[in-house]
């Protein structure tokens, strides 16, 4: 699978609201559901923590998808 790069420009995003943006999900409630099922993998391991920061870097992996966060420079 292609890694979509999905950029963000706050410090952190939490990784439920990642998977939304970066259109993994349809909705807050399936990517809740999908992490309490253990289907969301945050940096390639099996992430059970709900609302978890993601920061520049890191990966999410859901329904075979890959996302990278990518921190957007503000200067």
């Amino acid at each position: 699978s292609i890694m979509k790069q999905i950029e963000i420009k706050t410090e952190y995003i939490k990784h439920d609201a990642f998977m939304k943006f970066a259109g993994a999900v349809m909705s807050g409630g399936e990517a809740k559901e999908l992490v309490k099922q253990g289907e969301v993998r945050v940096n390639g391991e099996v992430c059970p923590q709900r609302g978890k920061k993601l920061f520049g870097g890191e990966t999410v992996e859901v329904h075979n998808n890959e996302f990278k966060v990518v921190k957007s420079c503000s200067w």
